[in-house]
């Protein structure tokens, strides 16, 4: 009887010598990244192969992902998940400017000389998916409040900052962490970013226009988010970046008392065009098909 494969070598029998990327995290079996990727390999009849890798949280573990992607010939790069994003930036030959000042990389992009390059295009597809399903929202209408400081939100507030929102209030369960991050990310021309406590998360919803939940908190197999939106405008956008469930306990609060809601599906499938061109190099759009097909794999 064969031995099992570890997962390079299953992720190498997988694409069966075409190109191919994958999708790093710990765990990584909830990921839709391989739907998303593969719903364009087809559509553009691109011979790639995008798949799964799950990685442990250790910089020994991290390290081995880093020889494979360099000595594999037909690997392209990687997408990285939780909790990845940012203890894999001391590992990589260079990182994106962009990436660089945000802190944390989501896309990892094989050069032609071999080197690997961090990227974060998680801002990128926060914004757009903003922008396609909530197109009347602007930022200079009023303050907006983050829940959470990690990789993700990261990227997130330094997408809302370079918008133009005025006032960002940023809240975390560890305000330390949040403290840091808004260090890092205050506009230098007198906007704010206010830093709150976890308990006093609900106060901060007074006048808001988006409520971003940029936490792992709702997510399957993660405690619920507690928040009470008595106080946040009926005229806000409720916006939560988890997407399995596709809709969360908070998004289905928000809508039954008539915010705008947007989910976090619409972030992953914008997110992973600038990393698909980049690896197989064809330009791509997220459409509604594409969207359909995504949420059915999530059962949706």
């Amino acid at each position: 009887m064969n031995a099992p494969r570890n997962p390079y070598q299953q992720l190498v029998a997988e694409a069966e010598g075409r190109p191919f990327a994958a999708i790093v995290g710990w765990p990584v079996e909830h990921s839709r990244s391989p739907a998303l990727h593969g719903y364009w390999l087809k559509q553009h009849h691109i011979d790639g192969h995008y798949g799964r890798l799950p990685v442990e949280p250790k910089r020994a573990a991290l390290e081995e992902l880093v020889a494979f992607l360099k000595r594999t010939p037909n690997a392209r790069g990687c997408n990285l998940t939780l909790p990845h994003k940012i203890e894999i930036m001391p590992l990589l030959d260079r990182i994106d400017p962009g990436a660089q000042r945000i802190g944390a990389v989501n896309t990892v992009v094989k050069q032609a000389d071999g080197a690997l390059e961090g990227r974060n295009t998680d801002g990128f597809g926060f914004l757009e998916a903003l922008r396609y399903n909530a197109p009347h929202w602007r930022a200079e209408a009023g303050p907006v409040v983050v829940l959470g400081a990690g990789g993700a939100a990261r990227a997130v507030v330094a997408s809302l900052v370079d918008a133009g929102v005025p006032e960002l209030r940023l809240v975390n369960r560890t305000r330390e962490t949040a403290v840091d991050l808004g260090v890092a990310l205050a506009p230098r021309d007198g906007r704010r970013i206010v830093i709150g406590s976890w308990d006093e998360r609900a106060g901060l919803l007074d006048g808001a226009t988006l409520l971003v939940n940029a936490t792992s908190l709702g997510m399957k197999g993660q405690p619920p988010l507690d928040i009470d939106l008595a106080g946040l405008p009926r005229s806000a956008i409720v916006y939560d970046i988890v997407y399995v469930p596709l809709e969360t306990a908070l998004l289905a609060e928000a809508r039954g008392r008539g915010n705008r809601c947007v989910d976090g599906l619409g972030m992953l499938l914008h997110q992973g065009r600038p990393g698909f061109e980049a690896w197989f190099g064809v330009k791509v759009e997220v459409s509604a098909e594409q969207r359909h097909v995504a949420a059915a794999d999530l059962g949706a």
